[in-house]
This record gives structure tokens, C-alpha cells and sequence, in this order.
């Protein structure tokens, strides 16, 4: 069952979900697990810019109550991994993708797929920068924790390369225990299962809540 994109009154009904179990009286409550702070809203790619006015909403309603909201954009991980690759890297890459693209344009985004999938994937991938960043942070301020979000978003920005199904998987035991909630640009099928961008595969491999 393929359930409807978002509609702008969902993505509210979704925010307004989330603030609610963050600010709660008990503590965090984005999971039912102990000491499994992840979490995830669902929204249609189209509805980025509404997105954002969403995202901030909720850091200021979260700074007004003392919180720290910690943006992490894969966007930019994605091309800071992309640069430290060096210029030369770079430029051999765009080059041969355009020749092969000439030839054919599935074959020229195989080929660098084939180059940024390595550099952006598994454990030791975006996933390492987001758990650094984070725990950079938590080393900074330790009693912070408690009350500090990590937003993960622009998870659009690297696609195709880059499936997100697998980031929080590679994030859990390295995030000191602060939630965390992924901003996931895609359509939801059936009640676990989430298509990134709403073009690839359904992948029904999600331990964290989706909001609404």
C-alpha cells in the first residue's frame, strides 16, 4: 500500500508530533526504545521550501525552551568528502563522466556512482562526519545532551548517490545518546517502509519512529 505525499497540513500534523515529544515533561519521547534516540519525518520532495519553515519553527521554539538544535546538512559532508579528493581527483572524474555520457547517460552516472558511492557510504561515510560532528559537540558540552536535537537534513542534495536508508543504522551507539531525527525527502509505503524521493526501491529496514 502506497500511502499519499504529504500535504502541507501532514507536514504541520508532523512537526507538531515532533515538538511535542521533544519538549515532553519526561524527557525526549521520539522512541520507544531506551537509548534509541532516532527518528524520522517523511516529506514530499516538492515540499522543501515548506520544509524548511517547518525546521525553523521548531529551533525556535526548542532555543526559547533552552534547547540546542545542531543542523547537519549532508549536502555540505557530501562536498566536503568530494573536495578533500583533491582538484586533480575531480577533475578526472567529471571529465570521464562526461566522455561516457556522450556514449550513454545511464553509463556516464554508473561510472561516477561507481567514484562517490565509496567515498560517502557504509560506516566510515557521511555516517562517521554526522557522529563526529555530534560528538564533537557532546564533548564541548556534556550537559547538554539531554537537551540538544541533531537535524539531519538536504538528504535531496545526494541523490542519487547516497541512499539514507542506512545512515541512522551506522549512527546508532555513536551519537552520545542525543536524539537525533533525519529530515527524509521521500514517499512512505505502508507503515515502515520509506522510498527515497519517492523513485528508488521501498526499504522497509527502519528501527526509528516516522513522523506523523
Amino acid at each position: 500500500m502506497t500511502l499519499p505525499l504529504f500535504t502541507t497540513s501532514s507536514l504541520k500534523e508532523a512537526f507538531a508530533a515532533l515538538r511535542s515529544d521533544l519538549l515532553h515533561t519526561d524527557g525526549p519521547k521520539i522512541s520507544t526504545m531506551r537509548n534509541y534516540r532516532f527518528a524520522i519525518v517523511s516529506y514530499d520532495p516538492a515540499q522543501e521550501f515548506a520544509l524548511r519553515r517547518e525546521v525553523r519553527d521548531l529551533t525556535e521554539d526548542l532555543r526559547t525552551g533552552g534547547w540546542f538544535v545542531l543542523p547537519l546538512s549532508l549536502q555540505s559532508l557530501f562536498l566536503e568528502r568530494v573536495r578533500n579528493q583533491g582538484d586533480e581527483w575531480v577533475k578526472r572524474a567529471t571529465e570521464m563522466e562526461r566522455r561516457t555520457s556522450k556514449i550513454d547517460k545511464d553509463r556516464g552516472l554508473t561510472y561516477l556512482k561507481s567514484k562517490i558511492m565509496p567515498l560517502i557510504e557504509g560506516p566510515d561515510g557521511i555516517a562517521a562526519d554526522c557522529a563526529r560532528v555530534i560528538t564533537e559537540h557532546t564533548e564541548r558540552h556534556p550537559d547538554q545532551v539531554d537537551r540538544t536535537l541533531a537535524l539531519i537534513g538536504r538528504a535531496g542534495a545526494v541523490y542519487p548517490f547516497f541512499r539514507s536508508s542506512a545512515l541512522l543504522r551506522h549512527l546508532d551507539g555513536r551519537t552520545a545518546n542525543v536524539p537525533v531525527v533525519l529530515l527524509y525527502p521521500g514517499e512512505r509505503r505502508g507503515p515502515t517502509a520509506l522510498s527515497f524521493m519517492g523513485v528508488l526501491d521501498p526499504d522497509s529496514d527502519y528501527r526509528p519512529r516516522i513522523y506523523p
